[in-house]
């Protein structure tokens, strides 16, 4: 199970989403407010994610070991 810091936050807010995980790199999907939020993992060897937390119609890369605290990090001032 990868993002997990991400999938707890998600539960404990109430969101519905989907979780699959293909060759070691997770893919989170969920809905926001009728958007389609995404979070993508890149391969382990190359640590990091895509996703459009920030701006739905826009995707942003989160390089370097801390992506997930940083994507956390975005969806914590949802609120």
């Amino acid at each position: 199970m990868r993002l997990e810091k991400i999938q707890a936050f998600l539960k404990e807010k109430g969101y519905t989403y989907s979780y699959a995980e293909e060759n070691g790199c997770a893919d989170i999907n969920f809905m926001r407010k009728e958007f389609k939020m995404h979070i993508w993992e890149y391969p382990p060897e190359e640590p990091g994610a895509q996703s459009n937390v920030r701006w739905v119609e826009r995707m942003e890369d989160y390089d370097g070991e801390d992506y997930e605290d940083r994507i956390l990090a975005v969806m914590r001032e949802w609120e």
